[in-house]
């Protein structure tokens, strides 16, 4: 928690220019629920950016979670530097983005993907994605 509270007072890494407290700090430490697609991706994307491979498996949907390993998440979010997110479209259930980030030799890289979501009981899912 100490690491997450430090951060309150910094800016949101889902590039919203909000603070992470009144941005994705509220999904994140808070336990709000993601109000929109839109909303629950860049929580993830700040999720990946502090390591909280948790929230990322709560927020992908249940029959998807088998498909993923919290320990390769982990490891993944760990090993990069996550730089800015880019929104390039959206839609009630997708979006479409772009993550920049440093590799763990330091390099730049891009992950881009197109991002369907899925809405039941009241919260939002990641379901599943298309790369590039």
């Amino acid at each position: 928690m100490g690491k997450n509270q430090s951060m309150e007072s910094k800016k949101c890494f889902c590039d919203t220019g909000l603070l992470f407290e009144n941005c994705c700090g509220l999904y994140l430490n808070d336990n709000q629920k993601a109000p929109s697609a839109l909303t629950l991706m860049r929580s993830r994307y700040s999720a990946y950016a502090i390591h909280n491979a948790d929230y990322l498996m709560e927020t992908t949907y249940i029959s998807e979670r088998k498909y993923y390993s919290k320990s390769e998440i982990l490891r993944w979010a760990v090993s990069n530097k996550w730089q800015k997110l880019e929104i390039l479209s959206f839609s009630e259930n997708t979006v479409e983005f772009k993550a920049y980030f440093l590799d763990s030799d330091n390099k730049p890289q891009t992950h881009y993907e197109f991002s369907t979501f899925k809405f039941e009981n009241d919260a939002w899912y990641y379901l599943d994605g298309k790369f590039e």
